[in-house]
Formats: C-alpha cells, structure tokens, sequence
C-alpha cells in the first residue's frame, strides 16, 4: 500500500446520484493536489488564514460600530477608528490573501525546497504577531494610506517589514516548485499556469515596492511617503488577487460538475490577458518619476483595463455552468455552489459601483469591499474544497450553505449603504460626529451599512467555524 493519498482532483470522492449533477465538464478545470509531506505545509497556510480572519474579524466589530450612528457614542474617540480600520484592512486582505496564495502554491507545487517553505510560513507568521500586537504594546499614529495602511510605530513596521520578507520567501519558494504544464494542455494544466501566473504578479509587486522604497525622496513623510510607496506594488498585488480568484472560479465551478464552455486554450489566453497589465508596472517605474501624477495615472490605467476584459467571459462561464446543475445528490458540494455564486455577486457589484465613483466619499469604500470580499468569497470556496485533501471533513449541512451567503448578502448591505451615503458626499475614512450627517437619508444610509457590516462580519466569523468544526472531524484519507 503506498503511502501517499491519490491526487485529490476537486470533484467529490464518490459520484452523486444519478440525474443529480450534469455531465461532465467540456474540460477537467481540476486542481490536482498531493498527500504527501506538503500537506502539513499548507496546513500552517490555512492556519495562518483563519488567525488572520479572527483577528480581523474583532478589529472589524469596533471598526462598524465606529461608525454605526448612535452606537458610536459609546466608543472611545479620537484614533480609535483608523487603529481599528489599519489593522482590519491589512489582516483581512494582505496577511488573508497571502496565507491562501501560500496553501494553493504549497499544494500546487512540486515537493521540492520544503525548508524554505516552512521558513517563510515562520517568517511571515511572526510579522502578522508583531502587527497585530502592535496597538497594544507600541500604538502610533494610523497612517491610511491606500493599499497599505500602517501605524506609525516601529513594533508594526517592524512586523510588516518581516511579514514582506516571509512573502519573499514564499514567492521564491513557489517559483521554484512550479510544475509545468505539459505537453498538452488541458484544463488543470491552464489553472496551474493561473497559480504560477499568480506568483509572477506577486513577485513583480515585491519588486515594485522595493523599488519606491529605494527611490522615494527622503523628503517625504507621513501619509503622502507610505501613499506613494506601496502605489505600485499595491496595484500589482490587485492582478495577483484577480488570478487567484479566476482559478477558484473555475474549479469550484468544476467542482460541482457544471460544463464550462471555455477551451484551455481560450482559459490561457484570459489568464495570460489578467497577467500582462502587471508588466506596464515596471515600465511606469522607468517611465516617470514613482512620485509624479504620470505614474500614478499610468499604474490606474493598466489596473483597469489588465484584468477586466478577462473577469467577465470567466464569470459568465461558471456562473452559466453551475446554475445548469441539479446539486440534490451531493451535500458537500452546495457550499461550494453558494461560495462561487455570492463571490461573482459582491464582485460584479464592485465594479459597477467603481463607474460611479465621483471625488472622495464612501463609495470608494463600497466599491473595493465589493472587490475584495468577492475574491475572499471565492478563496473561502476554495478552503472548502481544499479541505478534504487535508485529510478533514467536507463542509456540508445548513449552516456551511449558508455562510457564504449571510457574509455576501451582510457585505451587499454595507456596500448599499454606503453608495447610498457616498450620493450624500458622506466622506471615506472618517467616523463619529467627522461623518456630519445631516439628514435622516444619511443616517440611515451609515445605519444600513453598519447593519449590513455586522451580518457580514458573522458571515465571516461563521466561516472560521465551519472550518475548525470540519478540521475536528478528520476524515481517513484513502490509499
């Protein structure tokens, strides 16, 4: 009996019932994914995850209700918002996506330099500690700078300076174990390239920020040095997120049996289309001066026009696939449905808020949460899927079906709310009597976000416990 567990393609372990799901897809989108020693490694990825999502989900409790009329007044004032908001901001979407980037790369690459995996989990571990302790031992300032926001304290630099090594160390690692895609290419060979396309964009967002770092004038300080200097390497991480979440889409999709009517070929092309705008970052560095309106104009740009065109024709075909599918046999699978669905929602809501966004108000907010929580969506899917080739249980039952749509539907509210208030020039960032509401239409806007911010941050926390209660169930792996 060998001792590694088969490849753990992504469709359920044994067939659903007859007539229950669809016919096979035109093309296996499927993640094979190993049983041998780099399963303990993505296991300390995905834990790394769920610290992070507790902790940002605490921040994110003070942080809505800083500014839920009324509720408010019961907070302590003066920073407490932006201490709340840096630390939300970076543990939910900067330490969140990279622990997920760092479980797919670990299970998707080849078991080779295992040692500078598990020192790069070390690594970025410690930093997430040291700037999640940071407003409790050593509070600063809150700078909210876009991407990136950071205290003005040297525990927290310190953590984010080590958390930037860990993630180093973890694209070099994922770089190095990249398999190839073979001779000929199918649909698990496209996805693969999405994850190692993932780690080039990461890698080009590294180096953009060591860049800043090296030629930002030393004039700069505060808010306008650390805008300036996560910039480009924040957009570049932007193409990262979209490639990851594109590969989700697809295997979810497949997951549950749907028939995506894309080509590997055409998949390739639109991956591939999602990674090139992150190759006019580099040349914006050379082009214009890193602190001129140029390349900062030249960066939005690339943004905008690199990923979208790929998003939709990706979304329509798994989206049309999964709804074409009757998921009666198979309880495993419909969190899986309800994760890849809900994420294409709150993502397709982002970007149409994203065209309206005029001067600096709440819609800004409301368009990059919609964004966000679309890929967080998909990446939740993705740990459902991932989690039986750990060797737990599979998500399954009521309350697994309903996670991701009481945190996309709760995320939907706080993203109407705010749109609503942002038409009222309700300005971003700020909390408390700052907001001046003036009328009974505002408040109620800010009174339907913060509503819609707590059903989402237990949708969230709901996640977490789906999770640790299927990891409390192992379930034997077969050889």
């Amino acid at each position: 009996m060998s001792s590694h567990a088969p490849p753990f393609s992504g469709r359920p372990a044994a067939p659903p019932a007859a007539g229950t799901v669809a016919a096979a897809s035109t093309a296996d989108y499927a993640l094979s994914l190993p049983g041998d020693t780099r399963l303990p490694l993505a296991r300390g990825w995905l834990w790394l995850g769920l610290a992070a999502l507790i902790g940002s989900g605490l921040f994110s409790i003070l942080l809505v209700a800083s500014r839920t009329p009324y509720v408010n007044q019961w907070l302590p004032s003066g920073n407490f918002f932006h201490v709340a908001l840096v630390l939300h901001v970076d543990l939910s979407v900067l330490v969140w996506f990279v622990a997920m980037a760092g479980l797919l790369w670990s299970l998707h690459g080849k078991a080779r330099a295992m040692g500078l995996g598990w020192l790069a989990l070390w690594v970025t571990g410690g930093g997430t500690l040291a700037m999640a302790l940071a407003p409790f031992l050593n509070p600063g300032e809150p700078i909210m700078a876009n991407y990136i926001p950071v205290l003005q304290s040297s525990l927290f630099l310190t953590g984010l300076v080590v958390f930037g090594l860990g993630a180093t160390l973890l694209v070099l690692r994922s770089l190095l174990a990249a398999p190839g895609m073979g001779r000929q290419l199918d649909g698990r060979g496209a996805l693969g390239f999405g994850l190692n396309a993932a780690g080039v964009a990461t890698a080009v967002a590294l180096l953009c920020f060591t860049w800043s770092w090296l030629v930002l004038p030393t004039s700069l300080h505060g808010k306008a040095y650390y805008e300036i200097l996560f910039w480009g390497g924040g957009h570049a991480l932007q193409f990262t997120w979209t490639l990851l979440m594109l590969v989700a889409w697809l295997w979810l999709a497949n997951a549950c049996g749907a028939r995506i009517m894309l080509s590997p070929r055409i998949t390739l092309a639109l991956l591939l289309l999602a990674l090139a705008g992150v190759f006019v970052t580099p040349v914006a560095y050379v082009a214009h001066d890193v602190a001129s309106v140029e390349h900062r104009n030249l960066l939005t740009w690339a943004m905008r026009l690199g990923g979208g065109p790929a998003i939709v024709p990706v979304a329509l075909a798994a989206v049309v696939g999964v709804l074409a599918v009757r998921l009666q046999g198979d309880a495993g699978l419909r969190p899986l449905r309800a994760a890849l669905l809900s994420s294409v929602l709150l993502f397709a809501a982002g970007g149409v808020i994203g065209i309206f966004i005029h001067g600096s108000n709440v819609r800004i907010p409301a368009h990059y949460h919609g964004s966000i929580v679309g890929v967080t969506l998909a990446l939740m899917g993705a740990v459902y899927r991932i989690l039986p080739a750990l060797g737990y249980q599979a998500p399954q039952g009521r309350l697994a079906t309903l996670q991701p749509w009481l945190y996309g539907m709760g995320q939907l509210m706080h993203i109407i709310g705010l749109v609503w208030s942002g038409g009222y020039g309700v300005q971003r960032k700020v909390a408390g009597t700052d907001q001046v509401l003036r009328s009974t239409a505002e408040v109620a806007g800010m009174g339907l976000m913060g509503l819609g911010g707590l059903i989402a941050i237990i949708g969230g926390l709901l996640f977490v416990v789906v999770v640790l209660r299927a990891m409390r169930q192992p379930q034997a792996l077969s050889n």
